[in-house]
C-alpha cells in the first residue's frame, strides 16, 4: 500500500480510522501506536489469538465501549484483570447515571473529597462511583456464594460474574446499552478470564469480611494459585493448536500483566516442556524504566527471562491507555 498524505480528501471526512492512524500517525508514539496496531491485525489475521490485560480503572473509564466489540469479534481470546476491573464494568453497567463526574478532581481540597464520602460516593480520578451500587451488586453476589458453599461447588471470582450476567437477574437495572459492557460480551463468548489478587476489590474485601465473620469459608473462591494452573492449561492446548500462537497485549501494569505473562517460562522451566513463547507484545504504560519497575521494563528484558523472542514484535507506547487502546481497537476492528 502507498503511504497516504493528509492531503487526500477523504482522510477526515469518511470517518476511517484504520486510513486516518496510517495518513498522520508518522513519529514517536503515535508511529508506535499504528505499527503495534498493524501487527495486532497481521498477528489476528494470521490465525493467533490475543491475551489482553487490563490494569487501573479501565472499566471506570468505560473502555467496554470499544472493548466489547473486540471481544464479540473474535479479537481479544483471554483476559486477565484486576478485581476491581471486574466488578467496576458491572457497577458501570447497572449504575451509570448515577456516577457523578469531578472534571476539576485536580483541584479539590481534602475537606471536599470527605464531602464527597460523606455523600456516598468514592472516587476513582474524575469519576465518583456511588457506594450504593457496590451494597446493590453485593446482595447477588453474596447470594450466590452461599448457595455455591451449600452445594460444596467451588468457583472462580469471575464465574460468579459470568452466572448473575447470563441469568439476566439484573438485565432489569441495566442503565446503559448492554453492548458497552465487556464482561457481558465476554461471558457470553465464555472467555477465559483471570484474576490474580481478586481479594484486592471491593467484593474481595466483603467475601474476606465474611469469612472472618464466620458466614462463609475462603475456599468456596478458587484461588490465584488454580488461576495459574488453569491459565498453563489453555495456554499449551491454545499455542498447540494456534499455529501462529498467542500475543500479549497489556494495559498498564501491576499484576494484571505480571502474572500472565510468567505462564511461559513456569511451562518451560518448572515443568520442563516445550512451549511457544509469546508471539506478539505490546504494552500501554506510562511507567517509568530507570525506576526499576518490572511494568516500566522495556520488552528486551522480557527475552531474558524467556517470555519473548528476539524476533517476537514489540511495542511500549507511553501513553494514556484511554486514548490509546480505543484508537488500536478500532484500528484492529477496521473501522
Amino acid at each position: 500500500m502507498n503511504e497516504l498524505t493528509i492531503k487526500d480528501p477523504d482522510i477526515l471526512m469518511n470517518g476511517n480510522m484504520r486510513r486516518f492512524i496510517e495518513a498522520n500517525y508518522r513519529h514517536f508514539n503515535s508511529l508506535t501506536l499504528k505499527n503495534a496496531a498493524e501487527a495486532y491485525t497481521t498477528h489476528i489475521e494470521s490465525g493467533g489469538e490475543m491475551l489482553l490485560t487490563l490494569a487501573g480503572a479501565m472499566s471506570t473509564a468505560e473502555l467496554g465501549i470499544s472493548l466489547a466489540e473486540m471481544i464479540r469479534r473474535g479479537k481479544i481470546h483471554a483476559i486477565s484483570c484486576t478485581g476491581a476491573n471486574l466488578e467496576e464494568d458491572i457497577f458501570n453497567l447497572v449504575a451509570n447515571s448515577d456516577y457523578r463526574m469531578v472534571p476539576n478532581y485536580r483541584e479539590l481540597s481534602p475537606e471536599q473529597e470527605r464531602e464527597l464520602k460523606d455523600s456516598g460516593f468514592n472516587r476513582v480520578t474524575d469519576t465518583c462511583i456511588p457506594q450504593d451500587v457496590m451494597y446493590h451488586i453485593e446482595g447477588y453476589v453474596v447470594k450466590r456464594w452461599g448457595e455455591a458453599e451449600k452445594a460444596g461447588i467451588r468457583k472462580f471470582p469471575h464465574e460468579f460474574f459470568y452466572e448473575l450476567l447470563l441469568a439476566g437477574e439484573i438485565k432489569k437495572h441495566y442503565q446503559i446499552d448492554p453492548a458497552n459492557s465487556w464482561l457481558l460480551a465476554a461471558a457470553e463468548k465464555n472467555l477465559p478470564i483471570y484474576v490474580p489478587g481478586w481479594e484486592d476489590s471491593t467484593l474481595g474485601n466483603v467475601y474476606a469480611a465474611k469469612c472472618i465473620k464466620g458466614e462463609l469459608t475462603p475456599g468456596t473462591i478458587r484461588s490465584g494459585i488454580e488461576y495459574m494452573i488453569h491459565l498453563a492449561d489453555w495456554y499449551q492446548k491454545t499455542s498447540i493448536k494456534t499455529a501462529a500462537g498467542i500475543g500479549f497485549f497489556q494495559i498498564g501494569g501491576g499484576i494484571a500483566g505480571d502474572f500472565p505473562i510468567c505462564v511461559v517460562p513456569m511451562i518451560e522451566c518448572d515443568l520442563r516442556r516445550e512451549v511457544k513463547m509469546w508471539k506478539y507484545f505490546c504494552q500501554i504504560s506510562d511507567s517509568i524504566t530507570s525506576f526499576g519497575s518490572y511494568s516500566g521494563a522495556v520488552p528486551n528484558e522480557k527475552i531474558t527471562w524467556g517470555k519473548l523472542a528476539v524476533n517476537t514484535p514489540r511495542f511500549v507506547i507511553e501513553s494514556d491507555a484511554t486514548i490509546v487502546a480505543p484508537l488500536i481497537f478500532n484500528y484492529v476492528l477496521g473501522k
